[in-house]
């Protein structure tokens, strides 16, 4: 299932990241708008595992040359299902990615809970439900009972139908073109849920090990998500290793280490990235290991922004910042120190607009949203209200491929709205959320540009007439407010 959206022509020629192919035969002006032209950027599987772009880190690539764009809706039972029956219903993963595909999105994270069930009253005071999650990774065998009433966990034994989904949903994905970051643990939970200890399998009543993780006793168990408990890092290792055998010949893969575990975990997170390259090393492929925003109940234990960039992460997610630059309102240009997933999950829960969408786009970094999807799981609001967010997220990833993503940088002092990329000379995209009029300066840029804009939600492109470089120049949009201005230098070889 593929959306066909316009494409701005000039003459016959597409504009193609290189080595990219496309068959644009058929595609003509109608007034100024193009007729519907088949897909620029058609939904292969990823040609190879990612790794952070040698000359553009604010980007991964597949193959050295081309940068790799990540934007995607995610939500909470996209992997275990989560619901109020035992067993819950079974999450439908085929009829998902149909929807990632129509909105052109192209990464999800694959959400891991560890709490055997979750009290909503932990998202939502006015709710109440309790959610049964399953499967786990490891095997219920007993002997004796946990405190839900099921045989005990043997940490020992993994539960092989656990791994075998993961394996086929990250392989349905990436049949789709989708891009998958496996969450390895989940620390939110761990801190807010009602009476959570009591549910995590590491609590001494839920396994035959004899593991207790609440090191400290005071009934919250945070120091699974350290390095205090040697022996439940052994089994958490063990685990990890599991992961990595299940999906490493995978190239679609990405890794998080943890949702939202306080600064307490800083260490014990840097020692699973590690451990992930360390052992990643000795296999066929090699993924990008990310580290999220570490949420806490503490205010103390809340990490920084800084605890991120200075990780030996590949990607992060940060939270929304003060000051002039926050990653909700104004993002700060990204300075390629990391790829940045920036995620709504993070900055709101669930929140975001169109704007947001696009001015982090244009600050170099690749947007997610954490998608009430059916309202099943995640409550939040009219659905109708998020379809704008989703399709904007769409036009960033189909413009994206459509530009040479590689060779451009965040360059906000030459756009009156502080909102371009640019590669001088060649390529320029602005951003101008609430004017109609764009101010662009070419004074160090001569040469003739081709001029389209471009719909900030339907993807529509409007070509308008050619422009010269070698002064400031002012352009006026022929959409609403808020439409992306996107300039190309005409080759001496176009018509």
């Amino acid at each position: 299932m593929r959306n066909q959206h316009s494409l701005s022509l000039h003459g016959r020629r597409a504009f193609l990241n290189p080595g990219q192919l496309a068959l644009v035969a058929g595609a003509l002006f109608v007034g100024q708008t193009l007729a519907a032209a088949p897909e620029v950027s058609p939904r292969l599987p990823a040609q190879g595992p990612l790794r952070v772009h040698p000359t553009n880190p604010r980007y991964f690539t597949d193959d050295g040359r081309r940068a790799v764009y990540l934007t995607g809706a995610h939500t909470w039972d996209n992997l275990q299902d989560m619901g109020e029956t035992d067993p819950p219903p079974t999450f439908d993963f085929n009829a998902y990615l149909d929807f990632l595909v129509k909105h052109d999105h192209n990464f999800i994270r694959l959400w891991r809970w560890e709490l055997l069930s979750w009290d909503t009253s932990a998202n939502d005071k006015k709710s109440a439900k309790q959610l049964v999650t399953a499967p786990h990774p490891w095997a219920r065998t007993g002997p004796g009972q946990a405190l839900d009433g099921k045989p005990r966990f043997d940490l020992n034994q993994f539960n092989d139908a656990y791994f075998q989904r993961l394996r086929s949903r990250v392989d349905a994905a990436r049949a789709r073109g989708i891009y998958v970051a496996v969450m390895l643990f989940e620390g939110w939970g761990v801190q807010h849920v009602t009476d959570a200890w009591k549910a995590h399998p590491f609590h001494p009543d839920n396994n035959v090990n004899n593991l207790n993780g609440d090191a400290d006793g005071d009934g919250n168990g945070l120091e699974v998500h350290t390095l205090r408990v040697p022996a439940a890092t052994k089994f958490q290792e063990a685990y990890v290793r599991k992961v990595i055998d299940t999906v490493n010949d995978l190239d679609n893969v990405l890794y998080e280490i943890a949702n939202e575990s306080g600064a307490y975990s800083t260490e014990w997170q840097e020692h699973f990235i590690r451990f992930i390259h360390d052992y990643e090393k000795t296999k066929p492929k090699q993924h990008p290991v990310g580290m999220t925003f570490q949420y806490a109940r503490d205010p103390k234990q809340r990490g920084a922004n800084a605890n991120l960039l200075k990780s030996s992460a590949d990607w992060i997610s940060p939270n929304p910042d003060a000051g002039e630059f926050n990653y909700r309102n104004n993002p700060p240009p990204a300075e390629g120190r990391k790829v940045i997933l920036t995620d709504t999950d993070h900055l709101w829960g669930i929140g975001g607009d169109v704007a947001w969408v696009w001015k982090s786009f244009f600050r170099g970094l690749n947007p997610l949203f954490m998608d009430p999807y059916k309202q099943e799981v995640l409550q939040g609001g009219a659905d109708s209200k998020w379809e704008p967010v989703r399709r904007a997220m769409g036009v960033t990833r189909r413009l994206a491929e459509r530009v040479n993503l590689a060779a451009m940088t965040p360059r906000g002092e030459l756009a009156s709205a502080g909102y371009c990329l640019a590669d001088p000379g060649n390529e320029y995209l602005v951003y101008a959320p609430d004017e109609v009029e764009v101010n662009l300066n070419l004074a160090d840029a001569p040469g003739v540009y081709q001029v389209a804009w471009v719909h900030p939600i339907e993807g529509r492109t409007v070509a308008t007439s050619s422009t010269s470089g070698g002064a400031a120049r002012t352009f006026t949009a022929p959409l609403d407010s808020g439409a992306i201005l996107h300039l190309k230098r005409e080759s001496k070889q176009n018509p």
